[in-house]
């Protein structure tokens, strides 16, 4: 199985993502295909030894940086390096791709080379994102920043799949967040979403607020990706200061080995990425997982494994067979389909 990595996404590449793909070889016994600026990936990879490892590169000087509003960029960057990435997957060449690039570039190269399933207008991300919780997904984390009552509802179908198939929960709850439990609570849009959840033989259980969600109060959480980023980010924050904080507080009152511990457990409770890694996106035609875009060489390598594993169960057949299964007992209209 090979993987194709774009080597010049994140804030830390290409040394950190090219890391990364070396130890995710090692680890999870897969092929890399690093894209990217040939002598730059060389220069790296030069770095580590690589003897017995199947890694090559395919060549590209193009690739996305931060600030580029994705569309435009890929207008003018046909061949950026995760557009060509993507393209190897397309073409057979690659089983998966990783990207820790922009979001937004991750999800337009997917939607012009792959392409979504019938029925969904766009790629979706969400997943498991805070270790105090870690049978919740919230969907989405960042790809549809606004989004329809609809879209809301096909937020919570993928959530069903997502966490029935990669999390093995059988009939998994699901709840809109919003700014209280109340029926009539939550805007415009969350509101009439909860009508249709309440239409749609989906195990919805109604509104949950922020703080239900380190609670574990649903499996699956459902906000525009606008709100699930906040969120996301607001938790990787408060896990950051929070053990410097802690890491200060206990100097001196416990051995450093213990206050070592302590504050990695902390992390991990808080910010699993380094243990979770990154994760698909859902409805895609293809296996394409996105990183956060500040991920270094264990959270690439993590998301390399989630890539492998994404192959292995066949997401994309198994998510089709059940997303079409859900849809027919669903009874509400899809405008977007």
């Amino acid at each position: 199985m090979k993987i194709a990595i774009d080597a010049m996404g994140g804030d830390f590449a290409p040394e950190e993502i090219i890391k990364g793909s070396v130890q995710g070889a090692k680890e999870y016994g897969v092929g890399i295909i690093l894209v990217g600026p040939q002598e730059r990936i060389k220069a790296e990879l030069a770095k580590y030894d690589t003897s017995g490892l199947d890694i090559e590169i395919v060549h590209t000087d193009e690739y996305l940086v931060e600030g580029e509003h994705p569309a435009y960029a890929m207008r003018k960057k046909r061949n950026a390096s995760i557009m060509v990435a993507t393209k190897l997957v397309k073409e057979g060449r690659a089983a998966a791709a990783v990207g820790v690039g922009a979001t937004g570039g991750v999800f337009a190269s997917a939607l012009q080379v792959l392409g979504t399933f019938e029925g969904l207008a766009r790629p979706v991300i969400g997943g498991q994102f805070l270790g105090f919780a870690p049978d919740t997904i919230m969907i989405d984390l960042g790809g549809n920043v606004d989004s329809r009552p609809d879209q809301l509802l096909d937020f919570g179908i993928v959530g069903t799949v997502y966490a029935r198939k990669w999390l093995n929960i059988p009939n998994p709850t699901i709840a809109l967040l919003s700014n209280g439990v109340e029926e009539g609570k939550g805007n415009e849009v969350t509101r009439a979403a909860y009508d249709l959840f309440k239409k749609s033989g989906l195990n919805f259980i109604g509104y949950v607020e922020g703080h239900d969600v380190a609670l574990g109060k649903a499996n699956i959480v459902i906000c525009d990706g606008f709100v699930g980023n906040v969120v996301a980010k607001f938790c990787e924050g408060l896990g950051n200061v929070t053990a410097q904080w802690l890491e200060k507080t206990l100097q001196g009152r416990l051995p450093p080995n213990e206050v070592s511990d302590v504050i990695t457990a902390l992390k991990r409770a808080l910010i699993p990425a380094d243990v979770l890694g990154g994760g698909p996106l859902w409805g895609v035609n293809g296996v394409v997982c996105k990183a956060h875009g500040r991920s270094k060489a264990p959270e690439v390598a993590k998301t390399i494994g989630t890539a492998k594993r994404a192959v292995e169960i066949d997401l994309v057949g198994t998510f089709k067979k059940e997303l079409a299964a859900i849809r027919s007992t669903v009874n509400v209209p899809y405008p977007n389909a």
